[in-house]
C-alpha cells in the first residue's frame, strides 16, 4: 500500500467513526473530511468544493425546494383527504396511510412527506384506538421504501446515478430505479400493513391526543395563594401520591437544587422542577394551585417588563379575549430545525414569537437543566402555549412539525394546480432525457418562484444545507478514493476474501455492507463512501457496474434498525415514545424482506 492509500484509508475510518459517535453534525465531519484530505494532499485544493457544482447536489438542492411548494400549496392536505379511507379498519388505513406516503416519496423530499402525514398518522392511530408508534413507525418506514422507486426519491439515489456518469456509463433515468424500487416498496409495505405494524412495541398512551409522548420536563411556580406555600417537599410528594409526576429540583433564589432534601421548605415564588405525564400536568397544578412556568422571562431576553406590560396594554383587546385566543400545541423538532442545538433563551422565544414553552419530552431522558435553557434536539417533542397563528409561524420557521392540529396551511386550488403542475413537468423533462436532471429541476425551482408556489423569501429556507454541505464535501473525497487506488483495493479484498471470486456474493456483500453502514451513519454520506468500491469490484470481477451501483442504492435507503440511520427515524423518536432499541423488531424483518427481494430482482433487470 502506498502513503496516500493509507491516508486516505485513515481520513475514512476516523470519518465513519465520527459519524457514528454523533457528537458532531454530519456536515461538519464530511467538511473536515474534505479538509483532511487537501493538507494530506490527496484532493486539489483548487478543486476541493468542486463538489458543490456536482448535478447531484443541485439535483438534491432543487428537489428540496419544489417539494417545499408542493407542502406550501396544501397539495398534499388534498391529497390526503381523497386518498386515505374514513372508517376503515386497521389493515386498510395503515395500507392507505403507509402507501400514500411511499407514492409521494417517489417524487419529493421524503422527510418532507413524513412531516405532512404525521399529524394525520396521529389521527389514524386515535381512530384505530392505537398507540401513535403503531401507526408512525410503519409511515416512517414506508417513506423510506417508496424513496427507492425513482431518481429523485432519496439522495442515494441521485448520488449513485452522479457516480454512474462520472465512471462514463451516462446517468439513470429517472424510473431505471422503479422496476427494482417498486417491487421492494410494494413488498415492503405490504407485509407493513398487514403484519408487520404488530411488531412495533405499543408504548402506553399519555392521554393527551392520543399518543405517547414520554414524561414532561416542566417547571411551575408557587403562587402566593397556593397550597404548596409553606409545605416541604416530602407533603408535596405525599398530595402527589395518586398522580403520575414527580418533583425533580427545586429554583430558589434564583439557585438551582436537584434532589433537594424532602424535609426542604418550599415558599411562594420557588419553582418547582416536575416530572409528569402530559395528561398529569394539569391535575398537578390544580391540587397544588400552581401555575406553569413561562419559557422565558422578559428581562432575560433583553426586553423591559414594563415595556412588554405596556404594549400588551395598547393591544386594547380584554384579557378575557386574550385567554380565548390562547392555545397549547404539541410540536416535535425536526433533524433539519434551527432550534437544534439552541436553547429556548437563545432564540428569545416570547420576545420574538409571543409564544411560551410550557414542556418538553425526550425519548424518556431526564434533564437537570432549567427549561429555558435545555438544549433542543431533533425529535424532542415540545409543549407550546400562544395564539394558534404565532404558534404556527413559529413552527413554520424553526422546522417543527405539529401534532396536535393541523392548521399551518391554507389550501389554493390554483397554487395545489401550479405546485403539482411544475413538479409533474420537471419530472416529465428529466424522464424524457430532453434536458439533465439538474438542469430540469433548477428550470421547476425558477417556475415555482416565478408562480410564487414557493415565495422568494422562503426558498433558500427550502434547501436542507446540512445535507447540501454533505454532499458537496465527501463527493471530493470519493474521488481521492478512486484516484489513489483505494477504492480498487478495498474491492480486491472483498473480492478475494469474502466473495472468493463470486460476483453473485460480492454483489450481496455489497448490499449488506451498505445496509449496515446507512443504519449507522446518514445515507447519503454511505452512498458516496460505497459508490466507488462497488464500481471497483464490478471492474475486477469483470461484470455489469449497473447491478453493484443499484445495490448501493438499495441498501443505503435501508436504515430500518435504529433512528439514526434516517431523518424520518428521528424524527418519530419523541412522538412515538420509542427507544433506541425499538426499531429493528420491525426494521430487522423489513431488512430481511428488502434483500430476499432485491437479490433475484438485480440479477434479472441488471444481469451480471
Amino acid at each position: 500500500m502506498t502513503l496516500d492509500q493509507w491516508l486516505i484509508i485513515g481520513i475514512l475510518l476516523a470519518t465513519v467513526m465520527m459519524f457514528l459517535l454523533g457528537r458532531w453534525r454530519h456536515d461538519m465531519v464530511a467538511l473536515a473530511a474534505l479538509l483532511a484530505c487537501v493538507i494530506a494532499g490527496l484532493v486539489d485544493g483548487t478543486a476541493a468544493f468542486n463538489g458543490f457544482g456536482h448535478p447531484a447536489v443541485i439535483t438534491v438542492a432543487c428537489v428540496l425546494i419544489l417539494s417545499q411548494g408542493l407542502q406550501n400549496s396544501g397539495a398534499v392536505d388534498a391529497l390526503t383527504r381523497v386518498a386515505l379511507p374514513a372508517n376503515a379498519g386497521a389493515t386498510v388505513s395503515i395500507s392507505a396511510l403507509i402507501g400514500l406516503g411511499a407514492l409521494l416519496s417517489g417524487f419529493m423530499n421524503n422527510v418532507g412527506a413524513m412531516a405532512l402525514l404525521m399529524p394525520v398518522a396521529v389521527h389514524v392511530s386515535q381512530r384505530l384506538e392505537l398507540t401513535a408508534g403503531q401507526v408512525l413507525m410503519p409511515l416512517a418506514f414506508g417513506t423510506i421504501l417508496g424513496g427507492m422507486t425513482t431518481l429523485v426519491g432519496t439522495p442515494p439515489n441521485i448520488i449513485v446515478s452522479g457516480f454512474r456518469e462520472e465512471a462514463g456509463l451516462g446517468s439513470f433515468g429517472m424510473f431505471d430505479f422503479t422496476p427494482i424500487g417498486l417491487a421492494v416498496a410494494a413488498a415492503g409495505v405490504i407485509f407493513i400493513a398487514v403484519i408487520g405494524w404488530r411488531f412495533v412495541p405499543a408504548r402506553k398512551q399519555s392521554g393527551l391526543e392520543g399518543f405517547e409522548s414520554g414524561a414532561y420536563i416542566t417547571e411551575v411556580r408557587v403562587e402566593d395563594d397556593s397550597k404548596a406555600d409553606g409545605l416541604a417537599l416530602h407533603e408535596i410528594e405525599a398530595e402527589l401520591k395518586d398522580i403520575d409526576a414527580q418533583i425533580i429540583g427545586i429554583v430558589q433564589h434564583e439557585v438551582e437544587i436537584i434532589a433537594a432534601n424532602p424535609g426542604r421548605r418550599v415558599h411562594a415564588g420557588d419553582i418547582l422542577m416536575l416530572e409528569a405525564e402530559a395528561d398529569a400536568l394539569k391535575d398537578v397544578l390544580s391540587i397544588l394551585g400552581l401555575k406553569l412556568e413561562e419559557s422565558v422571562e422578559d428581562d432575560e431576553e433583553g426586553t423591559d417588563a414594563n415595556e412588554h406590560t405596556k404594549s400588551e396594554q395598547e393591544d386594547g383587546d380584554s384579557e378575557e379575549s386574550k385567554k380565548s385566543e390562547i392555545a397549547l400545541f404539541e410540536l416535535v423538532v425536526q433533524p433539519s430545525s434551527r432550534l437544534v442545538g439552541h436553547s429556548a433563551k437563545d432564540i428569545l422565544l416570547r420576545t420574538r414569537y409571543g409564544i411560551n414553552l410550557l414542556a418538553f419530552s425526550r425519548e424518556g431522558k431526564r434533564s437537570m437543566k432549567r427549561l429555558r435553557a435545555i438544549n433542543f434536539q431533533s425529535g424532542d417533542l415540545l409543549l407550546m402555549q400562544g395564539p394558534p397563528e404565532a404558534i404556527a409561524e413559529f413552527a413554520a420557521d424553526n422546522g417543527c412539525v405539529p401534532l396536535a392540529q393541523r392548521d399551518l396551511r391554507i389550501p389554493s386550488n390554483a397554487k395545489i394546480w401550479q405546485a403539482s403542475s411544475v413538479m409533474l413537468g420537471a419530472i416529465a423533462v428529466a424522464a424524457l432525457g430532453w434536458l439533465p436532471a439538474a438542469v430540469s429541476f433548477a428550470l421547476g425551482v425558477l417556475a415555482s418562484m416565478a408562480l410564487g408556489t414557493v415565495s422568494l423569501r422562503k426558498v433558500y429556507e427550502a434547501v436542507d444545507w446540512p445535507v447540501i454541505v454533505l454532499l458537496g464535501a465527501l463527493i471530493p473525497v470519493a474521488g481521492a478514493m478512486e484516484s489513489t487506488g483505494t477504492a480498487a483495493l478495498i474491492a480486491t479484498f472483498l473480492v478475494d476474501s469474502v466473495a472468493q471470486g463470486n460476483a453473485i456474493i460480492g454483489l450481496l456483500a455489497i448490499l449488506l455492507v451498505t445496509m449496515f453502514l446507512s443504519d449507522l451513519m446518514n445515507n447519503a454520506a454511505t452512498a458516496a463512501v460505497m459508490c466507488p468500491i462497488a464500481i471497483s469490484i464490478s471492474s475486477v470481477l469483470n461484470v455489469n457496474p449497473d447491478s453493484f451501483l443499484m445495490a448501493v442504492a438499495i441498501g443505503a435507503s435501508c436504515a430500518f434498525l435504529t433512528p439514526i440511520g434516517h431523518q424520518n427515524n428521528t424524527l418519530i423518536l419523541g412522538p412515538g415514545g420509542f427507544r433506541f432499541g425499538d426499531y429493528w423488531k420491525l426494521g430487522l424483518p423489513v431488512q430481511v424482506l428488502v434483500i430476499a427481494v432485491s437479490m433475484p430482482l438485480l440479477l434479472v433487470v441488471w444481469p451480471l
